[in-house]
């Protein structure tokens, strides 16, 4: 691949002084580019963990242990007289699409038990403000117990769930994700890869599950995965954050594109029609959305 195909991307980065740290484009037919402004070393992936957490779901789906269907609180009978009026609605399609009705980030006002309480036993709390299922609200809290409902159906926190499942597959060895007190794996943020261990999440979702000739996640669950939406749409909205959400994952401005996406510009954005995927890390503060401005407007059409 011609490292001209980066150009246009570079001199956006240069022009409108975004703090890129690499991007890497990946091509279905195996081809691949890389460049750094700086060293390869493991960054936070803030919200991009979300997307790990998602195949997470979908392979233990593809196992039969669970279904999207199913209802969050039909795992934790232990709280069921705790939670909040409306809670035993909420199936995991929900969580997958931030639409559990509860309206807090985290656990709103109860945050400050969650160095002394169960945060599963907190999220069930928080009260029910919208019907499961119809509001978008973005939440950490969603993500967090789409990873204790996997940990309950496999006995293993995400990140030990995963390590033979799909990162040792990925080539992604021993990858540090933060958990709460409990030893829980956050599953919404906080797990550390490289851009060369992250962009293999993109060579995975443009071969549909596959990766070096193995299956490690359904096809139904990825088509699903950015196809079944929900509308995220709202008054103030940068355009690129109000194309749809899908199963822990955002749909881009241009059809048929999508990504995971994570604080300060962790991108790894899937072109269909390019037959590509682009992953960037950076630390952008300002603007992370003006990165995916780039990669669509300065980069993609390069790629045809």
């Amino acid at each position: 691949m011609d490292e001209s195909i980066l150009d246009g991307f570079r001199l956006a980065v240069q022009e409108q002084n975004l703090h890129v740290y690499g991007v890497r484009v990946e091509k279905q037919n195996g081809d691949g580019l890389t460049h750094f402004w700086r060293s390869n070393d493991a960054v936070n992936l803030y919200s991009a963990s979300k997307t790990f957490t998602s195949l997470a779901v979908g392979i233990c789906e593809e196992d039969g242990k669970l279904r999207l269907s199913d209802k969050v609180l039909d795992y934790f009978p232990e709280y069921r007289d705790a939670a909040a009026p409306g809670s035993g609605e909420i199936a995991l399609r929900d969580l997958l699409h931030m639409a559990s009705g509860k309206l807090e980030f985290w656990f709103g006002d109860l945050d400050c038990e969650k160095s002394s309480k169960d945060w599963a036993q907190l999220f069930f709390r928080v009260p029910v403000s919208r019907k499961p299922g119809e509001c978008f609200h973005y939440s950490n809290a969603c993500t967090y117990m789409l990873g204790r409902v996997v940990e309950k159906v496999t006995g293993k926190n995400v990140r030990d769930f995963l390590l033979p499942r799909l990162f040792a597959p990925l080539g992604i060895e021993n990858p540090q994700w933060h958990t709460d007190p409990a030893g829980h794996t956050l599953a919404a943020t906080q797990l550390y890869l490289t851009l060369d261990e992250f962009s293999r999440l993109g060579s995975l979702l443009l071969h549909g599950g596959e990766y070096g000739g193995k299956r490690l996640v359904g096809a139904d669950y990825l088509r699903r995965l950015s196809s079944d939406c929900i509308d995220n749409r709202r008054p103030d909205a940068d355009r690129e954050s109000a194309a749809g959400y899908g199963y822990q994952v955002w749909r881009c401005s241009v059809p048929g594109t999508y990504r995971a996406d994570g604080m300060y510009g962790q991108f790894c954005i899937i072109l269909p029609e390019q037959g590509a995927a682009v992953t960037v890390t950076s630390h952008e503060e300002k603007a992370p959305n003006d990165i995916v401005r780039a990669v669509l407007h300065d980069l993609a059409p390069r790629l045809a």
